[in-house]
């Protein structure tokens, strides 16, 4: 297939690289899910580790981030992978929460975006302020904000 035909089919570039970017975190996401042993908080964490964990071990996602950081920060973070991965973390959240209903309140989607936002600071850190990863910093303040949100949808009942 020629360079012409794919753009002709995507758009442009970066509608070609936000499609490949999304498959691929799409892939890494399902795995992960299947994955899941826990529900509520814990569920959901697990979730986001080992979606991390593969996405940085993937050799083609950090050869792309180091070759056009300009690119993968406007794409992972202000496009539309961004806007698929907090439609994603919102079914997540619905899907580990069980019957309990811990987050399926109004603000699940402002809770998501948030979740998305914190995962974002850890895993494209490099791109957004250059500083190293720092998981464990994201992760305990992604479970802050799962519990948080968990206590004050609990004490509105």
């Amino acid at each position: 297939m020629s360079r012409a035909t794919l753009y002709r089919v995507a758009g442009s570039r970066d509608a070609l690289l936000t499609d490949v970017l999304w498959e691929l975190a799409d892939h890494l996401l399902a795995r992960a899910r299947r994955r899941r042993t826990r529900a509520g908080v814990d569920g959901v964490l697990e979730i986001t580790r080992y979606f991390v964990t593969a996405l940085r071990a993937s050799a083609p996602f950090e050869a792309f981030l180091r070759a056009e950081p300009d690119t993968a920060r406007r794409l992972l973070t202000g496009g539309c992978v961004h806007r698929r991965a907090v439609l994603a973390q919102r079914s997540i959240l619905l899907e580990a929460e069980g019957r309990d209903r811990i987050w399926s309140g109004s603000g699940i989607d402002d809770l998501a975006y948030l979740y998305v936002r914190v995962v974002e600071s850890a895993l494209y850190a490099e791109l957004l302020s250059r500083r190293r990863p720092d998981f464990d910093l994201a992760e305990r303040a992604a479970r802050a904000v799962l519990q948080q949100t968990r206590r004050t949808a609990a004490d509105t009942t």
